[in-house]
Order: C-alpha cells, then structure tokens, then sequence
C-alpha cells in the first residue's frame, strides 16, 4: 500500500474510537436511565449508520426492549439473511452490548471518554471506558461483517446481531429480545456473547497462551443485610449498635465461605489445560479424578481469580447507616453481590448466608440462577474452536465457567449452545482494568478480534 493512503485497519480503530467516546453509562433502571442520558443512548445508535454504512444498508436493523416512556428499545438486533431463502435454517447469533459502567477523569492517565491512541509498552492501545467491555467487541463485530459484506460474501443461514443497552445494570434488553425470538420461533443454533479471552500466566504450570470460551456463567443474586433499631444520641449508644450487628454479621460471612468443589466443566478445563503444563503440574491435573482432593487445596491458595472458579462467591460492595455524625443509626444496610456456582442454586446460596449470621434481614434481590452448561463439543463448539485456530495456529482452546454474569445468560432458554468468549488477546493488567480505571486494549488484539468474528461468520 503506498505511504500516507489510511488502510482499513486505520479505519477499524478510528470507528472504534468514535463509539468509546459516546458515554452511554448505565444506569440502575429499566431503560437507559434519567433523561440526560437518553441522548447518549440515541447519539450511539444514530452513529452506527455513519459509521458502518454498508452493514446498514445490508442488514435490517430493529429495536428492541422496554422504554419507560413509551419510546422505540434501546437494543439493537440486526438481521443479515442467509443463502437459503425458506429461512429454515437456525441463525447464529453474535453479541455485545454498547452500554458501559461510570467513569470520571480521577486517576485514568487518559480520560475515559477520549478514546486516546496511545503507545504502552511499545504497543498502540485505545484507551477508555468500554475499549473492552464491551464496545470492543461491538466493534469488531461490525468490522468483522462489513469487512465480508464487502467481498460479496453471504452466510448459508441468517446472522443475528444483537447489542444490549443495559447489560451492565438488568439485561432488559437482552430479555425482551429473546422473548421477541421466542415468540417467532426462532432458536439460534450458536449464541456468542462476551465472557473468555486469550490469555496467559493464569493457570498453574502452563507458560503459553491459552483460550478460555465459557459453556456456563455463575448466577448473580444482590443480597440487602438490613438492620434496625430506635434513633437516638451517639452520647448514649446502646450496648449492641445496628452498625455492630451488622458489621459482626459481615465478619461471620466472611468466616463461612461457600463449599468449593471442582464440577465436570472444571475438570475438564483441568486436564485440557494440564496436557500442556510442565510437570509436575500436568501428572497431577490430566488425573484430576484421582487428584481433585489436592488440587482443590492448592487452587484454593492460588487467588482470588482462580478460586472465584471453585466455588459461590460473596463481596459486600455497599455499606449505608446513619444521617448525622452524632445521631444513632435507625437503619444499617450492606449490599452483598452473590456469585453463584454452577453446580448450586439461588436458594441454597442464600440459605448458607442465613446459616452464617444471625439478628439480620435478608432481602433478596434480583436473583438470577446459573445458566445451563452448553455443551463443548459438536458443530458449533467445532466451528468456534476452528475459527480461533484460523487466527491463532495451534492455540489451546478450553471451557471454563464464566464467573461475571452476560447478556447471553437470557438466551439459554432458546438456545442449547450458548458460548461467552471475545478473540481478543488480554494481559492480566488488561483484565483487571475492566470495571476500574485505565481500561484499554492494544490495537493489535482488536484487530485479531476482528478477523476472529470473520472466522467464525465464514463458517456458518
């Protein structure tokens, strides 16, 4: 290509850039949130056109999910039809979600909602909120399907697309879009939303790279911890304060942590990933049925990333009491996030949390149950797996059990595989700036991304 003339990869970037600076952060309610948001939410999806005018001049465009004010949905779900013109065929269903988590400028090196092109460690990234989660893959997505849409190629049966706008906060969109299929009858014979990665340095013994594709994610509960008592002077306090109850309560949840057990999908992990460990990891993890005992020990040592795979987790993310530096609390509250394993279940989470306090109400919230665990063989498992290899020769590719929760959770009831993985490539530092400050992703991952969603669609 001749110096100075742009390539499409600089264009991929540059569109990227143009949907990370839209700030469409979610808000804890059933549509996009307070009204100086909704145009956030209109400015994206007015955008898109622009941005990609060849997938909507192909594809046809419908949105979805509830609105508070009567409106047209905030979800987006594209049709790009198939080859076979009865229909007949299951579609395959690729998703993302454009909506993002808060931000403010307060200790990113570069401001969340700039979308900077800036060089790390001698790698250009794109840095801000949802340059990976989850405009990233949005984005690559559409890039992945222009890019087709531009050599003449058509998928044998339909491509779905669909993006949600409130995954972070509800998935309202993603539920009334799965009701939308259900009712017209339509069970996608693939669903890809995001969840594993490419990754390495995060299992024992194995110093390569490895892929992660998620055949199940853990459910999510909110828990509410609530504890009354009569007003009063903080001169006078009783003996045992609402804060102390709570605060021993919290203590005793903490003391009590979930049973841990390795299930069927952890094995299997275990002995795919452990083939290709050094010894004396890989004797140990390929006979993981006769070793569970001591792995389990030794997992259960390694941090929080892996032993978050093992078992239901519970993190306290909101503590509220009192109005006044020197009244007595009436009523003291801790919010606690429930991340629940495969292998157990709404009501047994929360009954080991009533199990381990006492002189507490428990409110539960929001529950939602594990999803059901997609199978990791067959054609579409076969057709990821082969499309991750097309860009990554050779790579080891393995289930696990995704432990954040997805859109894709809500398709599991039209759909018997169901997989959370995006082709990115992704350093620990990466992974841990999702939800937190600095997010970003080199340009070289994204890239890959995009040629990995290209993969795949050739092969539907």
């Amino acid at each position: 290509m001749p110096e100075n003339v742009p390539s499409p990869d600089d264009g991929a970037i540059e569109r990227l850039r143009a949907l990370v600076r839209i700030p469409t952060i979610a808000r804890p309610a059933s549509g996009p949130g307070p009204r100086a948001d909704r145009a956030t939410f209109e400015a994206l999806i007015a955008e898109l056109p622009t941005l990609y005018p060849r997938v909507h001049a192909s594809l046809e465009r419908e949105r979805l999910g509830p609105d508070p004010e009567g409106g047209p949905g905030y979800s987006l779900l594209y049709r790009w039809r198939g080859s076979d013109p009865t229909g007949a065929q299951a579609p395959t269903m690729l998703m993302a979600h454009y909506d993002v988590v808060a931000a403010t400028d307060d200790g990113w090196q570069h401001p969340p909602f700039a979308a900077e092109l800036v060089d790390h460690e001698g790698e250009p990234m794109v840095w801000g909120r949802g340059a990976i989660d989850d405009k990233g893959a949005l984005a690559a997505v559409l890039e992945a399907v222009d890019r087709l849409l531009a050599t003449g190629f058509t998928p044998r049966h339909d491509v779905l697309l669909l993006f949600g706008h409130d995954e972070e906060v509800a998935g309202t969109g993603a539920q009334a879009v799965a009701s939308a299929l259900r009712e017209r009858g339509i069970r996608p014979a693939l669903v890809l939303d995001e969840g594993g990665a490419i990754v390495r340095d995060a299992f024992p013994g194995l110093d390569e790279p490895f892929a992660l594709i998620g055949v199940t994610e853990k459910g999510i509960t909110t828990l509410r911890l609530r504890v009354e008592q009569l007003g009063g002077h903080a001169a006078s306090p009783p003996p045992f304060a609402a804060t102390e109850r709570l605060a021993r309560a919290i203590q005793r949840l903490n003391a009590a942590p979930a049973r841990a057990r390795l299930d069927p999908t952890i094995r299997r992990m275990l002995r795919t990933l452990g083939a290709r460990a050094r010894q004396p990891f890989r004797a140990l993890f390929t006979r993981v049925d006769l070793t569970a005992p001591l792995i389990l020990r030794s997992l259960l040592r390694r941090g929080s990333e892996i032993t978050a795979l093992l078992r239901t987790t519970r993190a306290v993310t909101e503590l509220n009491a009192g109005h006044a530096a020197n009244a007595l609390p009436e009523q003291a509250t801790a919010t606690v996030n429930v991340r629940i394993a495969p292998w157990s279940s709404v009501a047994e989470a929360v009954a080991e949390v009533r199990r381990a306090i006492d002189l507490v109400t428990v409110e539960v919230l929001q529950p939602s149950e594990p999803s059901p665990v997609s199978p990791a063989e067959g054609e579409a498992w076969d057709d990821l797996v082969a499309s991750i290899h097309e860009v990554h020769p050779g790579l080891l590719v393995s289930p696990y059990v995704m432990m954040q929760a997805s859109d894709a959770r809500f398709m599991t009831g039209i759909s018997d595989h169901v997989y959370r993985f995006t082709p990115f490539r992704l350093s620990a530092a990466e992974r841990a700036c999702l939800h937190a400050k600095n997010e970003r992703i080199r340009v070289s991952a994204f890239l890959e991304g995009v040629r990995g969603y290209e993969a795949l669609l050739r092969r539907r």
